[in-house]
């Protein structure tokens, strides 16, 4: 029997994307350099499933069908180029790597264009949605030959998770490094959306006083307007979850330090790199970093005074505020994150379909919310819509949000309690719609030190002043 897909690397992720694609009628063959490993798994969730394991990247060839689809399921960085290196041998011309790690979209356009010079095809391919999705139906994000994309499309449709209207979230994003690009950027918006969610959790718990019990409750509720999504959802899972041993909120005895697998911070190094504002996701990133300061702001907070006063007044009032500014704060942020891809797809050809995009993000991945119909709906309206906030709907919802937007904020900043990723979102909305920015002051300062030069409103011509 030939089998139609191979994963080497058979993990969590690895396994049960094995059991995902078996269920839906494509036999897997799978390899690990752990033959325990493999061993574990077919004689527990792979038994009795048309999955087979292989003991050698031979073994794993011959049981294949041509062309050869082969899925890495391997830690991003030398683990890939090590999987690579240990199958090129045994592929055939025509073949076909995907690589379902998160790795760097740069490695990912090396590794196309080396493998592609031997005559095998390469898949950079970004899976979101974690074990569950993994098992149940991920979003999925492809970059690569568009040959070696129908190739597999078949497979990738019918693990893909389906968003309300049936469609599969998954579709072909580009050449080279595309689907991982996009992925790094999926990555970004997701720091900026836990970044937000969780300053309006502060606010609202230690600035206001709020409990985690009554928090859970104003999530849950949120979740069933503009907010809904999977984080607002899980977030009113947290908060119920209570600690066996005292019976308190379990979040409150979880140390307060974020850890990062890097993502963030390379959606963050490349949007400096090319040209691209998202300070949300910058602040996003900077949190966590400064979150891992933890006894240095211990022993600052007995220096500089890190106890506040709870807000007094309506709470309530409150929580309807902090509402509407923590959805003005996800439309900038994914504002942000879609003009990332827009510079991207023009620096790197990768001619994305932001539309489609959206559509993949609906369902299956972390950052799956009702907001992104909406987000699709404007790209169909527009294709070439420069910013979120120009469309039409979105405009008027960030607009009619403001006031409540700008008086969070400014209770935060009278609490002291620190905003970095609403504060700049809020910041990044005011200079977009800013017709005159003090970047002139700036290119002055410049030209007196450093006789940079600097152009005029009011005639054609690059200028110097012997200031």
């Amino acid at each position: 029997m030939s089998y139609k897909i191979g994963i080497v690397g058979l993990g969590v992720m690895g396994h049960n994307l094995a059991l995902n694609m078996e269920r839906n009628g494509f036999p897997v063959a799978g390899y690990d350099l752990d033959a325990a490993k493999t061993k574990a798994f077919l004689e527990g969730p792979g038994a009795g499933k048309d999955i087979i394991g292989v003991e050698s990247p031979a073994a794993l060839m011959k049981a294949l069908e041509k062309p050869r689809r082969i899925l890495l399921m391997v830690p991003a960085g030398a683990p890939v180029d090590s999987a690579i290196v240990h199958l090129t041998p045994h592929l055939a011309p025509g073949d076909i790597l995907m690589d379902g790690g998160n790795s760097f979209f740069l490695d990912t356009e090396r590794r196309s264009r080396a493998l592609e010079a031997q005559g095998f095809n390469f898949i950079g391919t970004g899976v979101s949605g974690g074990e569950e999705g993994a098992l149940c139906g991920p979003a999925i994000m492809p970059g690569g030959q568009r040959a070696a994309w129908e190739a597999v499309a078949p497979i990738f449709r019918a693990i893909a998770a389906k968003a309300d209207d049936g469609l599969p979230c998954v579709e072909y994003m580009g050449p080279r490094g595309a689907g991982h690009y996009v992925k790094m950027v999926h990555n970004g918006i997701e720091y900026g959306d836990m970044q937000l969610i969780a300053e309006i959790y502060d606010l609202l718990h230690r600035g206001a006083g709020i409990s985690n019990g009554e928090l859970a409750e104003i999530f849950s509720e949120w979740n069933e307007y503009d907010l809904q999504s999977y984080l607002i959802e899980i977030t009113a899972k947290i908060l119920w979850r209570l600690d066996e041993d005292s019976g308190e909120a379990l979040v409150e005895f979880i140390l307060d330090e974020a850890a990062q697998k890097g993502t963030g911070k390379w959606t963050s190094q490349n949007a400096l790199d090319i040209g691209a504002p998202i300070p949300t996701i910058n602040a996003a990133v900077e949190s966590r970093i400064l979150s891992s300061l933890k006894a240095e702001r211990v022993a600052a907070s007995r220096l500089l005074g890190g106890a506040i006063a709870p807000v007094t007044g309506d709470r309530d009032r409150l929580v309807l505020l902090a509402e509407k500014a923590l959805y003005a704060s996800k439309i900038t942020s994914y504002a942000q994150g879609f003009g990332l891809l827009k510079l991207a797809s023009k620096e790197y050809g990768y001619d994305l379909d932001y539309a489609g995009i959206a559509r993949i993000w609906r369902a299956g991945c972390i950052i799956r919310a009702g907001l992104l119909s909406a987000i699709m709906a404007a790209f169909e309206r527009n294709p070439a819509l420069p910013n979120l906030l120009l469309d039409k709907a979105f405009r008027e919802t960030v607009i009619s949000h403001q006031a409540a937007w700008r008086e969070v904020v400014q209770t935060a900043v009278g609490l002291g309690i620190p905003m970095l990723a609403t504060s700049a979102s809020l910041a990044y909305f005011d200079a977009y719609r800013s017709e005159r920015l003090p970047a002139n002051l700036t290119q002055a300062q410049r030209d007196y030190f450093g006789a940079h030069t600097y152009r005029r409103i009011d005639r054609d011509g690059v200028f110097h002043t012997q200031w």
